[in-house]
Protein backbone atom coordinates (compact mmCIF):
# COMPACT_ATOMS: atom_id res chain seq x y z
CA UNK A 1 0.00 0.00 0.00
CA UNK A 2 1.58 3.25 -1.00
CA UNK A 3 2.26 6.14 1.71
CA UNK A 4 -0.04 8.41 -0.58
CA UNK A 5 -3.38 5.98 0.20
CA UNK A 6 -2.45 5.33 3.61
CA UNK A 7 -2.81 9.49 4.57
CA UNK A 8 -5.71 9.56 2.03
CA UNK A 9 -7.23 7.48 4.43
CA UNK A 10 -6.52 8.83 7.74
CA UNK A 11 -7.64 12.23 6.52
CA UNK A 12 -11.03 10.56 5.55
CA UNK A 13 -11.15 9.42 8.90
CA UNK A 14 -10.36 11.84 10.20
CA UNK A 15 -12.50 14.48 8.48
CA UNK A 16 -15.58 11.63 9.19
CA UNK A 17 -14.80 11.99 13.14
CA UNK A 18 -14.71 15.43 13.22
CA UNK A 19 -17.90 15.69 11.12
CA UNK A 20 -19.90 13.03 13.94
CA UNK A 21 -18.54 15.34 16.70
CA UNK A 22 -20.09 17.98 14.99
CA UNK A 23 -23.50 16.87 14.47
CA UNK A 24 -23.99 14.99 17.79
CA UNK A 25 -22.38 18.13 19.90
CA UNK A 26 -23.49 21.13 18.11
CA UNK A 27 -27.02 20.18 16.71
CA UNK A 28 -27.26 23.78 15.78
CA UNK A 29 -24.81 24.96 14.26
CA UNK A 30 -25.27 22.01 12.45
CA UNK A 31 -28.27 22.61 11.56
CA UNK A 32 -27.78 26.21 10.56
CA UNK A 33 -25.09 25.18 8.56
CA UNK A 34 -27.24 22.46 6.52
CA UNK A 35 -29.59 25.11 5.65
CA UNK A 36 -26.86 27.66 4.71
CA UNK A 37 -25.80 25.07 2.01
CA UNK A 38 -28.89 24.08 0.93
CA UNK A 39 -30.79 27.52 0.19
CA UNK A 40 -28.65 28.81 -2.73
CA UNK A 41 -29.19 24.86 -4.58
CA UNK A 42 -32.97 25.36 -4.10
CA UNK A 43 -33.42 28.43 -6.03
CA UNK A 44 -35.56 28.60 -8.94
CA UNK A 45 -33.86 28.37 -12.16
CA UNK A 46 -31.63 25.86 -10.65
CA UNK A 47 -30.87 22.40 -12.78
CA UNK A 48 -33.29 19.60 -11.22
CA UNK A 49 -30.26 17.78 -10.13
CA UNK A 50 -29.28 20.94 -7.96
CA UNK A 51 -32.80 21.11 -6.33
CA UNK A 52 -32.59 17.69 -5.57
CA UNK A 53 -28.98 17.86 -4.14
CA UNK A 54 -30.86 21.10 -1.26
CA UNK A 55 -33.31 19.10 -0.82
CA UNK A 56 -30.99 16.37 0.58
CA UNK A 57 -28.93 18.22 2.23
CA UNK A 58 -31.59 20.05 4.40
CA UNK A 59 -32.35 19.45 7.59
CA UNK A 60 -36.51 18.19 7.81
CA UNK A 61 -38.47 20.64 9.60
CA UNK A 62 -39.49 21.41 12.90
CA UNK A 63 -42.80 21.83 12.31
CA UNK A 64 -43.85 18.76 10.27
CA UNK A 65 -41.87 16.51 12.88
CA UNK A 66 -44.14 17.15 15.55
CA UNK A 67 -40.80 17.65 17.49
CA UNK A 68 -38.62 21.25 19.08
CA UNK A 69 -36.40 20.04 15.87
CA UNK A 70 -33.59 19.41 18.24
CA UNK A 71 -31.36 16.74 19.35
CA UNK A 72 -34.08 14.91 20.27
CA UNK A 73 -33.15 13.42 23.41
CA UNK A 74 -35.69 15.04 25.78
CA UNK A 75 -38.52 12.00 25.64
Amino acid sequence: MSITLQYTVIVLLVVFSAIFVWRTRFPASWRRTRVALAIPLLREGRPIWMRALGRWIAPASALASGECGGCSGCK
